[in-house]
């Protein structure tokens, strides 16, 4: 719908409908759908998890951004600092696409969870992974001194934990002692974590994502009381969102910039899916607890979702800004991957 709307009739410009309001209110929907990833996380479960899951999550990510990044480059042509954001960006495997899928196929319970905690994970981890990309270009400008890069780095982590971890805290508390009434807990919680969001970015640019996935992931693995009735109402929240930004970042890409895109867009997407993925996915679960079909499985599903496209669109302007025109590449090789 979103592409149709936009640069197939152009009857939708959301660049010229919001203006200036359009980048901030993306990423404070990407904020809010981050603390949903982190909300969903639950450590206890992780130490109980097969290997097959965590080599997933860790060796799995590693080697997605590896060759992501050497794919962007190699094939998409983009300069190696877009590229390891874009390759960053791409180790993202939705849970709200996955979710769906599974729902659909009703797999076994083995690969079925293979995959759900693989998306659940890998949608926070990838998104910090590519904010903290961004970050480290932000800083390591020319001439910068490495002390700089570093802490600057360190000062976007610690905004965000700050205000994330410790206001997800403190959140929890006065949930837990009724200071806050049970029918304002909900709206309360969105407030709270819009307010972390634009405090973190308003401290350190672009710490509002880490600080929101901080945030969710405190709160997570707190026993509150009501966290059934808030996993209910942010669950609501989030899939509205996720409706409004896929129309709306679609649409708003621009018909010229999808007519740039050439036979060396097409090797990168086919590369992503065909080679990239089943090639990280493969080795890194190489001697790992799993029959040959489940890796099989594995190794050829890995859809994108909302979160990755919301991702591009926020930090592919935020990189052109930063002097890296290539960066304008980024939303339109996301939604070909997407697609």
């Amino acid at each position: 719908a979103g592409l149709a709307l936009g640069p197939g009739l152009g009857l939708v410009d959301p660049g010229h409908d919001f203006g200036a309001l359009l980048r901030p209110l993306v990423g404070l929907a990407v904020g809010i759908i981050l603390f949903e990833g982190g909300f969903s996380l639950h450590l206890h479960e992780l130490r109980h998890t097969a290997r097959g899951i965590l080599r997933l999550i860790t060796l799995g990510v590693a080697l997605a951004w590896l060759l992501g990044t050497a794919a962007a480059h190699w094939l998409a042509g983009l300069s190696w600092p877009v590229a390891t954001v874009l390759g960053a960006i791409l180790v993202i495997t939705g849970p709200t696409v996955i979710g769906p899928l599974l729902r659909h196929a009703r797999l076994q319970a083995r690969p079925a969870s293979f995959l759900k905690w693989e998306g659940i994970i890998n949608d926070p981890v990838g998104a910090l992974l590519a904010i903290l990309c961004f970050e480290y270009l932000v800083y390591a400008g020319p001439g910068s001194a490495v002390w700089e890069v570093a802490g600057g780095l360190a000062l976007a982590t610690g905004t965000a934990a700050a205000l994330g971890g410790g206001g997800g805290y403190l959140l929890s508390r006065a949930f837990d002692r009724g200071l806050v009434p049970e029918f304002l807990k909900a709206p309360g919680l969105i407030a709270s974590v819009v307010l972390v969001y634009a405090l973190a970015n308003h401290f350190q640019t672009e710490a509002g994502l880490l600080a929101t996935t901080a945030m969710g992931l405190v709160m997570g693995n707190l026993r509150l009381a009501s966290s059934l009735e808030l996993r209910r109402f942010k669950e609501h929240i989030v899939v509205l969102l996720i409706s409004v930004l896929f129309v709306v970042l679609a649409a708003d890409l621009e018909a010229g910039l999808l007519g740039e895109l050439d036979w060396r867009a097409g090797a990168f997407v086919a590369a992503v899916l065909l080679v990239v993925r089943p090639l990280a996915a493969g080795l890194a679960t190489a001697g790992a607890p799993m029959t040959r079909h489940e890796r099989l499985l594995v190794a050829w599903v890995a859809p994108r979702g909302v979160v990755t496209a919301a991702m591009a669109g926020v930090l592919g302007p935020a990189l052109v800004a930063q002097g890296y025109p290539d960066g304008r590449l980024l939303l339109p090789l996301v939604f070909g991957v997407i697609l």
